[in-house]
């Protein structure tokens, strides 16, 4: 009954030529960070000392975060309040490449959701809002506004007001001929009438069609609802249990989880309907989008708190499964996702060099690092860097090329590349615990070095091994 994405036609579209709308409520999620060691003498409550503030992107907000880290074009509806933590949402969302066209009201406040940490856990969380129907005129002119041109529109069901004329606004994303995805609350799905697909949780699907024994039964109740609400797909989110995506026309389709560990659910639902619209969005098949989204959602539950996934995340997890891809990513993403690396307790190995011509004494080289840590970088001199270090005729593959080759190796696992004479400064930038460098350097003589051992990391050399070399290999080619 169940069916399969093939690895050979799951591929990752190129966001950056999609546009996605998310309407919904928007919400500021404020953070309040600092240490407890009293209690009040007016009240049996701690006191907290704080010491850090951050502000987040929190509901449909965060949802069009999760498009933008994608790389899609991401335009923001909603309603806020004449307030400063609008103008404080606004200004995030703004640096992140994200158009708000925000409906300001007066008589209300910007949805806003505050909480105190000590020491790793939540001590209060003070809620700012008026749950009541938000005006429906201004969110569905805004909205009607920039969906000629999207490729896919979500909206953003908090149960908070800002969908309170959500029929209206699937009515106007028909007309226009957009996809319409909704990320569904509450027990009376029937507003979302004429929606493309829905995405609830099993729970939340439960809640509306009733308790399923069996998968069967899943898929029976779940294929009337979708007659039911003249609906073209519906995906149910299943926790541990992964996925399962119902298509008019085609089989139902079971993906299973691609969770390894689950550090923090916070937010997951968002980055999943997201990459599923960004997926949609760039053509991908409804399929394609879902197993993407997938993985998207196992990369995110690592990860601590309310977060998003990258395009090259995905790739490198694609890469990892043997499912296409490349374990190759821009030089700007790599510290971020060595320091959730980190977070999961896991130790950073790096090391570099040209790596023209590929050879059995690099893979050996490569292997023996790997067995040093846990995740292995590999930076790569770009093509003008090998020409200065090694004459006009190298290197003899491109960057690209070798990028990918290396990529391909089961010991690497991100292969990034720079354009400096050395990767001293990429070194710092990512501060591994262990440095590799083979041949017969001093710890000392080899770049990046000091910054390693100054942030209490370890510089290894390892041998390479004899008679195994590019210019080895190139003079027999030439003679």
């Amino acid at each position: 009954m169940s069916g399969n994405i093939s690895p050979v036609t799951l591929s990752i579209p190129d966001f950056s030529n999609s546009k996605v709308v998310v309407a919904g409520d928007v919400m500021l999620d404020s953070y309040l960070f600092g240490t407890t060691d009293r209690i009040s003498p007016e009240a049996p409550v701690p006191v907290v000392h704080v010491s850090s503030t951050d502000d987040r992107p929190g509901g449909a907000a965060n949802v069009a975060v999760n498009l933008a880290a994608l790389g899609v074009s991401t335009s923001l509806v909603g309603v806020v309040g004449a307030d400063a933590a609008a103008d404080v949402l606004q200004q995030i969302l703004t640096a992140r490449g994200i158009t708000c066209e925000f409906t300001r009201v007066q008589d209300r406040p910007t949805i806003t959701k505050t909480r105190v940490q000590s020491r790793g856990q939540q001590l209060i969380r003070l809620d700012r809002e008026i749950s009541s129907a938000m005006p429906g005129d201004g969110i569905v002119l805004a909205l009607r506004k920039v969906i000629a041109d999207a490729g896919a529109v979500v909206l953003s069901d908090y149960n908070k007001g800002a969908l309170a004329d959500v029929a209206t606004m699937i009515d106007a994303c028909r007309e226009a001929g957009v996809p319409t995805l909704v990320d569904p609350k509450g027990s009376n799905f029937e507003k979302y009438r004429g929606a493309t697909l829905l995405t609830p949780n099993q729970s939340e699907f439960e809640a509306v069609a009733g308790v399923c024994g069996t998968e069967e039964e899943l898929v029976s109740r779940g294929r009337a609802m979708m007659d039911s609400l003249d609906l073209e797909a519906l995906l149910i989110t299943r926790s541990e249990k992964g996925m399962l995506l119902l298509e008019e026309g085609n089989e139902p389709l079971f993906l299973s989880t691609q969770a390894r560990e689950v550090f923090d659910v916070t937010g997951a639902g968002d980055t999943v309907i997201a990459t599923l619209a960004g997926a949609l969005a760039s053509r991908q098949s409804l399929a394609t989008a879902a197993a993407l989204a997938n993985i998207a959602a196992g990369l995110v539950v690592r990860k601590i708190g309310v977060a998003t996934v990258t395009r090259s995340e995905i790739q490198v997890a694609l890469h990892q499964r043997g499912q296409g891809g490349g374990g190759v990513v821009p030089r700007e993403e790599l510290p971020g996702m060595v320091e959730e690396a980190r977070g999961r307790k896991e130790r950073i190995v790096l090391t570099n060099g040209c790596f023209d011509i590929l050879h059995a004494g690099h893979v050996a080289y490569l292997e023996e690092a790997k067995s040093l840590g846990d995740r292995l970088i590999v930076a790569v001199n770009d093509d003008d860097s090998v020409r200065r270090l090694k004459g006009e005729s190298r290197p003899v593959n491109p960057l690209q090329d070798r990028m990918l080759v290396l990529a391909g190796l089961a010991a690497v696992d991100w292969v990034v590349p720079f354009s400096e004479d050395t990767p001293a400064e990429l070194i710092a930038a990512v501060l591994p615990d262990v440095l590799v460098k083979g041949g017969d350097y001093k710890p000392d003589e080899i770049a990046g070095a000091k910054a390693v051992l100054e942030n209490g990391g370890e510089v290894r050399v390892l041998a390479f091994h004899d008679g195994r070399s590019t210019t080895r290999i190139i003079e027999r080619l030439q003679g």
